[in-house]
């Protein structure tokens, strides 16, 4: 799982304080029960906002090199392996 950018912690942050503060203020509760229920709720929400950021993608470029790289040295490996195995194993001559 990658770790979380900038941008996630930042907006899973502020959706926490800001929706705890609206929901305590919202419904005027002085119970501890209900104080952490908001709370959790404020929680959750503060999830969702930082799942749902849309993650940086990546440069095009960077991407393209790599699959011609890693794909030219596994068609090579197979070949060699092959020769040298051929080469190997010998039928005896009479």
């Amino acid at each position: 799982m990658p770790r979380p950018t900038t941008a996630q912690i930042t907006y899973g942050s502020v959706t926490v304080v800001f929706s705890t503060l609206a929901m305590l203020l919202l419904s005027q509760t002085a119970s501890g029960v209900g104080i952490a229920v908001i709370a959790l709720a404020a929680l959750g929400l503060g999830l969702l906002v930082a799942v749902t950021v849309p993650l940086p993608k990546q440069p095009a470029a960077s991407a393209a090199r790599s699959v011609p790289v890693a794909s030219s040295a596994e068609g090579r490996v197979p070949e060699q392996r092959g020769a040298m195995l051929a080469e190997s194993v010998r039928e005896p001559t009479r």
